[in-house]
């Protein structure tokens, strides 16, 4: 009977030691393919980056154009902390946010332009209300806003290029927070690999 049970035990360990190194592998697997992924959005926003200034003309799309005064970040990146040893940090990616300088600025302007036009002021107070109540479609209209607002140092009109290179570098950049969640669970992987090598 203690032998039937020792030998259950063993074969439970085992089998939790593959389970293990079938998790390593197919971390690993997933995160060659994100590697590729990123490699492949980098290549194509840089092929559409120089189109773009081949439309538009190297003296409108030129870091020189750039603002070079301090700014609040459009994208944030979060992390957050399980607080246990056994869960993995969490990152999340915080995209077109505003800061509450920037809020306080756009309520300023809105009351100057109240006397003016009080249609279009108690139009925007309700979009406002309504991205405070969290609409998807609200969110997805801020963000479109804020995407022309960046572009708006290369000119009015710019090249659909331009903008297709904006999509595909944030395309990348959702790539890298998705590979740093993966190298997370990756590490956590080969830890318990160690673990089980040194019990053997």
């Amino acid at each position: 009977m203690q032998i039937s049970e020792d030998g259950n035990q063993s074969s439970n360990e085992i089998a939790g030691a593959d389970q293990n190194i079938l998790n390593l592998l197919d971390s690993m697997d997933n995160y060659l393919i994100l590697v590729d992924s990123l490699s492949s959005s980098l290549r194509q926003g840089w092929l559409e980056l120089a189109s773009a200034r081949y439309s538009m003309g190297a003296s409108r799309v030129n870091s020189s154009l750039f603002d070079l005064k301090s700014h609040h970040a459009s994208t944030a990146l979060q992390v957050d902390n399980a607080g246990t040893d056994t869960e993995l940090p969490r990152f999340t990616l915080c995209k077109w946010t505003t800061s509450s300088d920037e809020a306080k600025l756009e309520e300023d302007e809105l009351l100057k332009s109240k006397s003016d036009s009080p249609p279009v002021q108690h139009q925007e107070s309700e979009e406002r209300k309504a991205e405070e109540s969290g609409s998807p479609v609200t969110a997805n209209n801020h963000a479109e806003k804020e995407r022309f607002k960046s572009l708006s140092v290369f000119g009015t009109l710019v090249s659909p290029k331009l903008r297709a290179t904006q999509s595909t570098f944030e395309t990348a950049l959702e790539t890298l927070v998705e590979m740093s969640n993966l190298r997370a669970s990756l590490l956590c992987a080969y830890d318990q690999v160690q673990k089980d090598r040194k019990t053997d």
